[in-house]
Formats: structure tokens, sequence, C-alpha cells
């Protein structure tokens, strides 16, 4: 071994009993070389601690890496803007390495935007995708696209079932919703939970909370088997008929106190109509730490908020493609769970 601290590639070859030529082919994936020697120079690779320099390395690949990021379209102040900010960080770290790192959206409430995004995304032969699923089935048809032209996905914010992604960076969701459910409930005697979704594609083809709201129905059914639960949609582009229905929900469930559940990042649509009408005896809980859902916290009309870093999950996602395309490395694990932090209206003005 060499007398200084640093490992060098060929203290790597001497160990190995190989030829620094051998060594170079294994690092870059190139060149013919037997099972038995890759192996063992893997080995003696970990064993010694040995750390390629990664700017050599990519010069000698000669590639030209583009990470693509499919994820909805949005406005100001939206969960996926923080998403956006999660993909800035994580282009700074991929650009170190000359990786290219673009962002495809689509409109989470049109399939043919999501089908235009993935096709745009496949021509453009990308060395990896970072994606954000919300049509489950056409998800499922364009990650076997990526599986056989061999190209390596990760998931953000939510994941399917499929087993061929990288990586998935996100909450679990159905703990989540669990967690949500307890919490909503509260150990009280509740005889009725509304549960407030949001109206998406036409063809009901898009339903990115279904796992989250199987958890919380299920702690429902163990925890108050006698609890009703009512669905209820919004229409997330028009407030006047969001109010309309509300009013209907309010009219026909006379109870003062209501359980009012929203499993993704919109339960400021609650607390608007709340405000609205002065109500102050619902227990509302939803996800996510937009700014009109912390005020809605701080103000008192939502009880609680189960809260992500959406935009560490992204980085966090890039960086696992920039690593695994320049220095072959996959990450420790497959499904990458965050912390679910709960918010109340003391504690959420810290978190950020």
């Amino acid at each position: 071994m060499n007398s200084g601290n640093k490992i060098t590639i060929n203290d790597v070859a001497k160990a190995a009993g190989v030829s620094k030529g051998t060594v170079d082919r294994v690092l870059h994936d190139r060149g013919e070389v037997s099972a038995k020697s890759r192996e063992k120079i893997l080995r003696v690779i970990e064993e010694l601690g040995y750390r390629p320099n990664l700017y050599a390395s990519i010069l000698a690949l000669k590639k030209d890496f583009h990470i693509a990021c499919i994820i909805p379209e949005f406005n100001n102040g939206e969960f996926w803007a923080l998403t956006e900010k999660g993909i800035d960080q994580g282009r700074e770290y991929a650009e170190r390495f000359g990786i290219d790192v673009s962002v495809a959206m689509y409109d989470q409430y049109d399939l043919d935007s999501f089908q235009s995004a993935c096709e745009s995304v496949l021509s453009s032969g990308p060395s990896g995708v970072v994606i954000a699923p919300m049509f489950r089935n056409e998800t499922l048809k364009f990650a076997k696209e990526l599986e056989e032209a061999g190209i390596p996905y990760v998931y953000i914010d939510s994941k399917l079932e499929e087993d061929g992604y990288l990586a998935y960076y996100g909450m679990p969701m159905y703990q989540s919703g669990y967690l949500c459910a307890d919490i909503l409930t509260d150990g009280r005697d509740v005889k009725k939970v509304h549960v407030i979704r949001i109206e998406r594609d036409k063809k009901g083809l898009s339903d990115p909370t279904i796992t989250r709201r199987t958890g919380l129905l299920d702690y429902i059914s163990e925890h108050y088997p006698e609890c009703i639960v009512e669905n209820t949609f919004l229409d997330p582009k028009d407030m006047t008929a969001r109010y309309r229905v509300l009013d209907g929900l309010f009219a026909k469930d006379t109870d003062p106190v209501k359980y009012i559940v929203m499993c993704n990042s919109r339960v400021h649509f609650v607390a608007d109509y709340l405000r609205e009408r002065n109500i102050r005896t619902c227990r509302v809980v939803g996800f996510d730490v937009l700014e009109r859902n912390l005020a809605a916290l701080r103000d008192g009309y939502v009880q609680a908020l189960i809260a992500q870093h959406s935009d560490k999950q992204a980085a966090a996602a890039i960086s696992a493609i920039t690593d695994y395309l320049i220095m072959h490395t996959t990450p420790q694990k497959k499904d990458n769970y965050t912390q679910m932090d709960i918010l109340n209206k003391y504690n959420c003005d810290y978190y950020l």
C-alpha cells in the first residue's frame, strides 16, 4: 500500500492481483471482465474504502447524462412548488458532474397531459427519471418502457407496487393515513367522519391518495366499527362550487361537531369555508406545509397537519440517480420513508 492515507487505483489493483486496466474497466463498466475478477475487485474496493476520482470518471465515460423530472403543474404556494425547490437543490448536485436536469410538467387532472409528458421525456432519451405518479395504469406502462430501455427511475411523494424502480422517497402512505385517523378521532366518541376529496379526471383514473385513504379507513374500521364515513368531492378550480357543496354537507349533517379530513395538501379549501362561515366547532386534519394550511392551523380552523419535506425528497431522488450514473452505486434502501411530522398551531412556525 502507499505510504499516504489516500487509496489509489494502483493499491486496488495490487490487492486484487489484477492490472490497473482491469480495475479501470470495472469502475467504468466497460470491456470484458470475468465475474470472478469483478467480484474480487469490488470486494477489495469496499475493504480498502477506495473512492475514485469522480471527475476523471466522468471524462472517461464520455457520456452526456440527463435526468428528467415529471411532476404536476402548480401555482405559487402550492404543494409542488416546494418539490420544484428540491429539484433545484438536486440540480446543483448533479451539475457538479456535468449532468443536466430538466422538468416536464403535466396537468394532474388530465390523463392526456400526463401521457404527453411521459412520451416527451422518453423521446428525449433520458439517463434517469424522477416521477411523481398520479395515473396508476399509465405510470405502470411508462415504468415498463423505462425498464425495457434500461433507464433507472425514482418515485417521489407516492409510489406504485411494482418492483422495478431504483428508489422511493416520500411518506409511508398507508401509515400516514392510519396516523391521520388517529389524530382526527383522538379517542373521542366519533359517529361520523367526513373525507373531503378532490374531483380529478373525468374517468377517475387519477387517485394519488388512495393508499393513504386505505390506511385511514382501516383505522376507522378497526377502532370505530360503527362510525359512518362519508366522501364529499370538491372542484379544485371553482370556489363557488366548493362552497355550495360544503353548504350542502353542513345542512345535511346537523351535528355541530364535525370530524373532517383531507388526505392531500388542499385542507385550506375546508378552512377557507369555515372561516367564511365563521364555524369553529369542527375538528379538521390535513397534510403538508402550504402557507395557506399553516395560516388555517394558526387560526384554529385546522387542528393538525401531517407534514413532510417534499423538497428534500426531490433533492434526494436526483442525488440517487446521479450517484447511480456516476459511481454505479444504488441507494442503501429502496424505500426511503421520510418522517411524518405532526404540526399544530404551537409548533408550526418552527418547522420550516
